[in-house]
């Protein structure tokens, strides 16, 4: 039977068959079938018959949705007799035939569908809490990791956060992508069990039949794979009228004369692989074939070849279908952080509280919080959490065991179900008894059903199954077997399924346990014949060694449940009905020992190898990985990565928090160390590897990931290493293709010129990469040039560091060029290049055009006082540069006057740097009377732990003159924030003009006054100020030649000052005990201020 479906469609009013006139008969599917455009054609050509007044037109524009539109025109049209019938049908029959054609001949039908779906889809179906739904994930294919892993590996790998496809929203799944293109034919659509396949099938239909989204679909036909498993032959036809009896005349899907969406959903549930390149061709729809055939046809295009097809299944079992036939593919995003919440406060939606406590439990593991992105595993985790939180009121906090390995997870649920079944009153022991009976026969039968199934890749069963199992169905019917089972009844069948694909594997697993200790044959042979196993260890070995070999990787979770029921919390929570208390010390020490023994290999870490860990996790042996941890917490791993410690590392970059927000690998790795871990790094997000003596050969390691689909390293750091030319061209080369770094920082190697074209030639084609620091690595004028050339084209890095390359003048023109024509770039940064005043002339040049950058940085370069004219043009110009570090050059007063003047004017740049520039008091006196007029310069040197930066002159000789003419701007001035005037040769005049300022100045935050020589006199006016000023925080007045009297004027000016919270006083000659005098004054006088003297 087809996915049912709820729609609302009223009933206007039924007249006799023959006497009603055509509107009127057709009144319903008029209103599901016009399409907006149609609609304004029979408005206007109803106007210009004036059968439809203007202000009827308008009413029925202003209504709120189109059903509502076309129904008010329809409305007005039967008011008015069957004149304005006949004019509409009439209209419609010799405009838009097709149309006319599905109104009349086929309106039967399609009522009668609607009505179907209606009977059956929408119930419970809350399309509030499916907005999650309503974007898919467009996606260009699986990646390695979905085609291979499991699903629960798939989420803990790419730690539950979704790739960075585009998304597209329901309504237009089926529709071309732009104006050039053409609808798909063939859809597929995954997603990992659990995360909403079928909820979202049964939401686009929901939607469909209420004449919301694809109007133009006359027939959507849902089907699942459930439904066909009954089917061992089939014609197209009889596909159609064995699900759908009430369409009587398939022709007309069959020829394609409507259109149509068949939905196949579920394809993992298939009990036949569909094979293609096998499978016997099919045109006749009326010839019945193999089920697998008869879809492989479909989907080919053989049979329904007008037809749209929209398949689900998870993301392994989508891989039976090729590529090539595969129109468009998306992919079900999981839960965000905020959706967690949500669902989880609908799951309690009477128990806010606990919600609340069940969510703190989630987010204090990371590899739960991964999980529950998931809402079929959120679901299970969030019940399991609210039991035991339920369940552990009251109890000492030694006898409850908080749930945190998936095995324990799955044990409280499996213990909440039984609870359910067990009698409210503990006397009743007989009854007790019989409900742990009868929950072990059902676990017992169930868990053998679940094992073969899983062995067959089963995971859909029916009553011919269930017999063959010898289950007893009326022991379902309880609470524990319909929380673990799940049935649904169909005119032709009864399907039963577990709740979760890891419900049938924790069962699978119990079953497994439980027959280990006392078979004698290997479990895995169903028949029975094999070589003799005896003892519950060799049965765990087998099944680990089948888990390690199997190509389709279904056991690893199977294995990951065995592991968990050796624990002592597992055992605890389950014995007495289903495990034998303490019966796991008997042979957990041995299976701790087999499992490591499978991790101490030298071949490259694979999933695999994590799960493994993940075993002993489960098994609550974590003394490696511990280790491992605190190793990579204290920087400590460089010498300690054995074989066995590299597989716990790579457990530990999927779930660790250390690893969270960064991957820091720097100084520890080596090349066959890299080399083992190479397929764990593809999903660090952000990824140092420092200082790690990387030679060329590893950056062809790394620029192997970088060119996998499934990389989603997005920062990468590989500072200080070896690396050379060579090395540049392999991530060059990778860069080409990758499409999720963002940041590539290759500071201090030794790329040089030819590694700059390497990367230069990358950024023509890449358009991801937002930063690249190249900086120390002898790119040399030429390199730059090529870079600067690629910028010319490329228009997404935003962020070029060029430091130290000796760039020089030569270069520094090639890159002006650039800036010519790139306006995204937002920052550039030119420190130490030997740029002199003809090199800062092009750039400055360039910047009178440029509209897109920020930042400049020329710090520590050869520019003259020359080149103060051209760096003020382009400040009179530039609208948009916001930093300018022209710190360490030699302005001298000339250039820095020239700056100060073109500040006037300025009203964009907001930091400017002039620190070791010779600078005196006359350019001090100019930068003054900027300040004094120019209110959007807030900072002439940013620090990096405050937005809004600070003036800094530091070692330039501005003396007492300048120190006064700058205070004069500070009684003015009301954005400036942090002063730096150390060793600027300040005296007590400039101190005590400077103190003046501070009792008018509400701005300033931080004064630094290191390495001047303000002296007693200097401190006494100061202290006057700090009683009166109350915005600076910060107070540097170390080398000063205070004196005891002094620092005591600072100390107890601070009695009425309750906005320091520093003062630094060292280096005054206060000697030790005046040192503590002090220090207790202030501590009395300011209790929250730190003092260091």
């Amino acid at each position: 039977m087809p996915f049912p479906c709820s729609c609302s469609h009223r009933d206007l009013g039924k007249a006799a068959q023959g006497q009603e006139v055509w509107i009127h008969r057709y009144h319903k599917q008029l209103v599901r079938s016009i399409s907006p455009q149609f609609l304004e054609e029979i408005i206007c050509h109803l106007g210009r018959l004036e059968l439809l007044t203007a202000e009827e037109a308008s009413r029925a524009r202003e209504q709120s949705s189109l059903p509502q539109q076309v129904r008010a025109v329809v409305d007005i049209l039967a008011s008015k007799g069957s004149y304005a019938s006949h004019t509409l049908q009439t209209f419609i029959e010799t405009t838009n035939s097709q149309l006319y054609l599905h109104i009349t001949v086929y309106e039967p039908m399609v009522q009668k569908h609607l009505e179907s779906l209606q009977s059956y889809c929408g119930n419970g179906l809350e399309t509030g809490a499916l907005q999650r739904l309503t974007n898919l994930l467009l996606v260009e294919g699986l990646t390695d990791i979905q085609q291979q892993e499991h699903d629960i590996l798939q989420i803990e790998t790419t730690k539950g956060l979704p790739n960075t496809s585009k998304s597209i929203p329901l309504e237009k799944l089926f529709l071309p992508l732009s104006k050039v293109s053409i609808p798909p034919r063939v859809s597929v659509t995954t997603g990992v069990a659990g995360i909403g396949k079928s909820t979202l099938v049964k939401l686009f239909v929901y939607t469909w039949a209420k004449g919301e989204i694809n109007r133009d679909v006359l027939f959507v036909l849902p089907l699942t794979f459930r439904e066909l498993n009954t089917h061992e032959k089939l014609s197209a036809e009889r596909l159609i009228c064995s699900a759908f009896p009430h369409i009587t005349e398939p022709s007309c899907i069959l020829a394609g004369a409507a259109r149509t969406l068949l939905i196949l959903d579920g394809l993992d549930e298939f009990k036949t692989p569909l094979d293609f390149s096998n499978a016997l061709v099919c045109t006749d729809p009326k010839k019945e074939i193999q089920v697998d055939n008869l879809i492989t046809n479909i989907i080919r295009g053989n049979l329904l070849q007008e037809a749209s097809v929209w398949v689900t299944a998870r993301p392994a079992a989508a891989t039976q279908i090729p590529a090539g036939l595969v129109d468009r593919m998306t992919e079900i995003r999981g839960f965000g952080a905020a959706e967690i919440k949500d669902f989880l406060d609908q799951m309690f939606l009477d128990d806010r509280d606990l919600s609340s406590q069940v969510l703190q439990h989630i987010r204090a593991n990371r590899s739960l919080r991964v999980l529950c992105t998931v809402p079929g595993l959120c679901r299970i985790s969030g019940s399991s959490i609210a039991y035991y939180l339920k369940t552990s009121v009251g109890q000492p906090q030694e006898t409850t065991l908080v749930p945190r390995t998936l095995s324990e997870i799955y044990s409280y649920y499996f213990k909440m179900a039984l609870g359910s079944d067990w009698p409210e009153k503990p006397r009743e022991t007989l009854r007790i008894e019989q409900a742990v009976s009868n929950s072990k026969k059902i676990v017992g039968s169930l868990g053998r059903l679940a094992f073969y199934g899983l062995l067959r890749k089963k995971h859909v069963f029916y009553e011919q199954d269930m017999k063959a199992h010898g289950i007893d169905l009326s022991l379902l019917q309880s609470s524990l077997g319909t929380r673990l089972l799940l049935k649904e009844e169909m005119q032709t069948f009864t399907a039963y399924y577990f709740s979760h694909l890891t419900i049938q594997e924790f069962l699978a697993a119990l079953y497994y346990y439980t027959a280990a200790k006392r078979a004698i044959f290997d479990l895995f042979t169903e028949s029975g014949m094999s070589w003799p196993k005896l003892g519950f260890l060799s049965h765990f070995k087998s099944a680990v060694q089948r888990s390690l070999q199997a190509e389709d990787r279904q056991l690893d979770i199977f294995v990951r449940f065995l592991s968990g029921l050796l624990s002592p919390q597992v055992n605890k929570l389950l014995s007495g009905w289903l495990l034998v208390k303490d019966e796991q010390n008997g042979f957990r020490s041995q299976a701790i020992t087999f499992l490591q023994g499978c991790l101490n290999t030298d071949y490259a870490i694979s999933l695999r190898t994590v799960n493994t860990v993940r075993c002993l996790y489960e098994i609550q042996h974590m003394e490696i990985a511990n280790t491992v941890e605190e190793a990579m917490k204290n920087k400590s791993l460089a010498g300690m990565l054995t074989p066995v410690n590299c597989s716990a590392l790579a457990y530990l970059l999927q779930a660790s928090d250390v690893c969270m927000e960064e991957t820091n690998l720097s100084n520890c790795l080596t090349y066959n160390v890299c080399k083992s871990l190479l397929s764990q790094l593809l999903f660090c997000h952000n990824l140092r590897l420092d200082n790690n003596q990387f030679q060329d050969n590893v950056m062809e390691l790394l620029g192997s990931v970088l060119s996998v689909k499934d990389c989603q390293i997005q920062k990468l750091s590989l500072a200080e290493n070896q690396i050379s030319n060579k090395g540049a061209k392999a991530l060059a080369r990778s860069l080409l293709v990758n499409r999720s770094l963002m940041v590539l920082d290759l500071q201090h190697n030794t790329i040089k010129e030819d590694g700059a074209t390497f990367l230069a030639e990358a950024l023509l084609t890449n358009h991801r990469l937002v930063t690249l620091h190249l900086q120390k690595n002898a790119i040399g004028a030429q390199g730059a040039r090529k870079i600067a050339e690629a910028l010319q084209q490329n228009r997404s890095l935003r962020e070029l560091t060029l430091s130290s390359n000796s760039v020089g003048d030569n270069g520094s023109v090639a890159l002006a060029e650039a800036l010519r024509v790139n306006h995204s770039l937002q920052s550039l940064d030119l420190q130490s290049n030997s740029i002199s005043s003809a090199g800062v002339t092009a750039l400055t040049a360039a910047l009178c055009s440029n509209k897109g950058l920020l930042s400049l940085n020329l710090r520590e370069n050869s520019i003259s006082k020359e080149g103060g004219p051209a760096i003020a043009r382009a400040l009179r110009t530039n609208s948009t540069l916001r930093k300018l570090d022209l710190a360490a050059n030699l302005l001298c007063d000339d250039g820095g006057r020239a700056i100060a003047s073109a500040i006037k004017d300025n009203r964009a740049l907001t930091s400017l740097h002039l620190q070791w520039n010779f600078i005196q008091a006359k350019a001090a006196m100019a930068l003054a009377q900027a300040l004094q007029s120019n209110s959007s310069l807030a900072s002439l040197e940013p620090r990096a732990d405050t937005a809004l930066g600070c003036l800094s002159l530091q070692e330039n000789a501005i003396g007492d003159e300048g120190m006064a003419a700058l205070s004069i701007a500070l009684k003015v001035n009301t954005t400036l924030a942090d002063l730096h005037l150390q060793m600027a040769s300040v005296g007590p005049a400039g101190a005590q003009a400077l103190a003046e300022a501070l009792m008018f100045n509400k701005s300033l935050q931080i004064l630094d006054l290191r390495g001047n020589s303000i002296g007693v006199a200097g401190a006494k006016a100061m202290a006057n100020a700090l009683r009166v000023n109350s915005s600076l925080r910060r107070l540097d007045l170390q080398e000063n030649s205070l004196g005891m009297d002094g620092a005591i004027c600072i100390a107890t000016a601070l009695r009425g000052n309750h906005g320091l919270t520093y003062v630094n006083l060292q280096g005054n000659r206060i000697g030790q005990s005046g040192a503590k005098m002090i220090s207790d004054a202030i501590r009395t006088n300011s209790p929250k201020c730190v003092v260091d003297v």
